[in-house]
């Protein structure tokens, strides 16, 4: 019984200690597969912002696009405007050579005075023509500065874009492979679980054994002191 009793609480040790070792093991599953399932779900996370951001930069691409064809736009009407002006203001300084010519060589006060009036007003022309070549070259070097700016904002943005979409395959290659190692890392914790269960009901069956044995001995001990005094009252009855 005691030889029993002892081979019973070995037993009981040892299925703890097993038992220990595959609760130690299903965590460390546990704890694998919960850190593939996140690094799955930052790169889901990822691709999900990463698709939002070339949205939204694609979106303001085609707004700096409008504003760039807007301002092209402008830069050419500007250009004709200021072409025409040019052109104007070559006729009238050759108007005015041809005028200052005629008052030069003029035949009496009269036609000399119709002349340099004709002048004046040619010149006040000239002066109001050379004004508007200059606002016009003015207003089209702001516009061109601002489509510099514009440009170069859509070259960034476009570059951005780029980098974006080149880190979007890193990111899907990493989400599949993290699936599908959490795939395998899930079957590796049921056996996991399945062992620690099985540990804990043999365990479990040892501690039940050892509870009745000690049980038993216990009551066994109880009965010896009464069996020795049976044995001594018929002993000395003889």
């Amino acid at each position: 019984m005691i030889q029993s009793l002892t081979s019973l609480e070995k037993q009981v040790i040892q299925l703890r200690q097993k038992k220990q070792e595959a609760t130690k093991l299903r965590q460390k599953a546990e704890n694998q597969v919960k850190q593939l399932r996140s690094a799955e779900k930052r790169s889901s996370s990822g691709l999900q912002t990463i698709d939002k951001k070339i949205e939204s930069d694609r979106e303001e691409s085609v707004d700096v696009s409008n504003v760039l064809l807007r301002k092209n736009a402008q830069l050419e009407s500007i250009g004709r405007l200021v072409a025409t002006a040019e052109e104007r203001l070559a006729k009238e300084k050759e108007a005015i050579d041809q005028i200052e010519q005629e008052i030069e060589f003029a035949d009496g006060p009269i036609e000399k005075e119709n002349a340099e009036a004709r002048l004046h007003s040619l010149n006040n022309h000239v002066s109001e023509l050379s004004e508007e070549i200059k606002m016009r070259q003015k207003t089209a070097k702001k516009i061109s500065d601002e489509v510099t700016n514009f440009s170069d904002m859509q070259s960034k943005i476009a570059s951005k874009i780029q980098k974006q979409t080149k880190s979007k395959p890193s990111l899907r290659k990493n989400k599949v492979s993290s699936h599908k190692a959490a795939q395998q890392f899930l079957k590796d914790l049921d056996r996991k679980i399945k062992a620690e269960e099985s540990a804990q009901k043999l365990l479990e069956n040892a501690y039940s054994k050892l509870k009745e044995s000690s049980a038993q001995k216990k009551t066994a001990a109880k009965k010896r002191p009464a069996q020795k005094k049976t044995a001594a009252k018929k002993k000395s009855r003889r």
